[in-house]
């Protein structure tokens, strides 16, 4: 890496699963960079930062090998890779399951039914490394892409792959038989970079923008009208980051309360700040949220 070049260069996915949010990420924290189908490198308008656009599994080398600070990729692609990885952070998208499928007519019922079975994969160094770990001896077969096809062309007997909805496993007549590991977006960083003070506070700058805005996608902005009675229980209820604001109404003994609650347990809450006296509940979304 050029250390006279302070600029900080992040790698993300040029086309793939991940490509567009994490394109859209970088623009959610304040990025301002236009693309075009060519692109391959890119600087900000506004921030010494430059982006880079590779396949994802360039990603990792190019942050490891010094020629990017950071980069954004599938934990799938960690997994898979031989090469220590410096994770910084989960980014909360790409959201993905690793698993076992096989042909509904299948007669494999369990684990053990695998011994010197085939499995159709694109990761075979994890699928490898669970039968491994489970004793079980089978044959890998590699496939870089269409892995669910296999079954059918008698080139497998079963598929180890990732899927979000299952709805692709389905318009295959594939069922999943095992999960192997969830998988999402991960900002990965190289460990020289956080010894070069400048770029060390340009990346705890841009964790802290993508973390706000991680929690501030988990979290909505509730308003609420309610007697002061039920202020106390009101409290009780609101898993909140702090106190709630409490604002009084021209109607007597009368309170506005604004508050967050985290997206997990928001209707859980709603119900029961209605239970307890709240009216003319509000809810907006939050944009970003320093914390």
């Amino acid at each position: 890496m050029n250390t006279k070049n302070e600029n900080l260069k992040i790698a993300v996915q040029k086309k793939g699963r991940l490509a567009e949010k994490s394109l859209q990420l970088l623009k959610d924290i304040g990025l301002e960079f236009e693309l075009n189908e060519r692109t391959l490198f890119v600087k900000c308008y506004n921030l010494p930062i430059e982006i880079v656009l590779v396949r994802d599994d360039d990603i990792i080398a190019l942050v490891n090998d010094d020629f990017a600070d950071l980069g954004i990729v599938g934990e799938n692609i960690i997994l898979e890779s031989s090469v220590k990885v410096t994770e910084m952070m989960p980014l909360a998208f790409g959201k993905c399951r690793f698993v076992l499928a096989l042909p509904k007519e299948s007669k494999i019922k369990k684990l053990a039914d695998f011994q010197n079975k085939k499995i159709a994969t694109s990761y075979p160094k994890v699928t490898k490394k669970f039968f491994d770990q489970r004793k079980i001896k089978i044959e890998i077969i590699s496939f870089k892409g269409g892995v669910e096809v296999t079954p059918y062309l008698n080139i497998a007997d079963g598929i180890a792959d990732l899927t979000s909805t299952g709805s692709t496993l389905k318009t295959h007549d594939l069922v999943e038989f095992e999960e192997i590991f969830k998988s999402e977006a991960k900002l990965i960083v190289n460990p020289k970079s956080l010894q070069n003070n400048q770029k060390k506070q340009k990346i705890l700058k841009l964790k802290t923008r993508i973390s706000s805005l991680i929690q501030a996608k988990n979290t909505k902005y509730i308003m609420m009208n309610a007697p002061v009675t039920a202020i106390s229980k009101i409290i009780e209820i609101i898993p909140g980051l702090a106190s709630p604001t409490i604002l009084p109404l021209n109607k007597k003994n009368w309170v506005a309360i604004h508050s967050v609650v985290p997206e997990n347990v928001f209707w859980e809450v709603i119900e029961k700040l209605k239970n307890v006296g709240a009216t003319g509940i509000l809810v907006g979304p939050i944009e970003k949220m320093i914390l």
